[in-house]
């Protein structure tokens, strides 16, 4: 057992709360796995609750001739597996371009019938790392919503239409996405993270998967999982 609690730290000027990392740890948690990164001065809620449809319009303006994301957030819930999958979307973009993370195979249907619902343009089906207890939803969203693409980090070792390293931003019309490597749970996590600077949401969002859970994290007993590097890649990647 490798464990170790951290608790508020200020990082390059951004507050994290990290909870219990253990290397048994509970793989799912009962709240969002989103983690908001909160820079100094904002409200002291590091995990902030998620409701079940939120949108976000971020602080540049149309006059500042910055392009912004009006982002629309959704959390769903597939309550076998207690997966959270997450719904993106730039509402300010003419496309209205959206992704789906995490999507589960037993609730495809259920998403696609919510973005045709908002008017939204599936680009992406996209993973944070390979999951072993569901399916992913990614092969039938991509065969009843023709045009849709997966995607996967490359370290995963898993079958996409586009893989990504660390480093690499994925653009969503004008949200950003970057691409962090955060092994640990299995060998090829990453954490999606919203972009910096004028225009993107803010605070920025960082979408965990199991790397980092509310109290707790992705066990690592199995699928190339390893507590010491769970732990390093939080503290280097989330946290920083």
């Amino acid at each position: 057992m490798f464990a170790c609690h951290v608790g508020c730290r200020i990082m390059s000027g951004i507050n994290v709360r990290l909870a219990a990392l253990s290397a048994q740890g509970p793989k799912h948690a009962p709240m969002s796995l989103v983690s908001f990164l909160r820079p100094r001065g904002l409200p002291s809620t590091r995990f902030l609750p998620i409701t079940a449809c939120n949108s976000v319009r971020t602080r540049a303006s149309m006059a500042s001739g910055v392009s912004y994301v009006h982002l629309l957030f959704r959390q769903l819930f597939e309550k076998e597996s207690c997966t959270y999958t997450y719904l993106l979307a730039d509402l300010a973009h003419h496309d209205k371009p959206a992704v789906l993370i995490d999507p589960v195979d037993k609730t495809a249907d259920r998403d696609l019938n919510l973005v045709k619902e908002l008017g939204l343009k599936l680009v992406y089906a996209m993973n944070t790392h390979v999951h072993a207890d569901h399916v992913t939803g990614t092969g039938l969203i991509k065969a009843r919503m023709p045009g849709v693409q997966s995607l996967i980090s490359r370290a995963s070792g898993a079958k996409a239409d586009v893989f990504v390293d660390p480093g690499a931003k994925i653009q969503i019309g004008n949200l950003v996405l970057e691409v962090r490597p955060t092994p640990g749970h299995t060998a090829g996590c990453v954490t999606y993270v919203t972009g910096e600077g004028e225009g993107q949401p803010h605070p920025r969002i960082a979408f965990t998967g199991d790397a980092l859970l509310i109290r707790g994290c992705g066990r690592t007993d199995f699928q190339g999982g390893d507590a010491r590097q769970l732990y390093k890649s939080v503290h280097s990647q989330v946290s920083s």
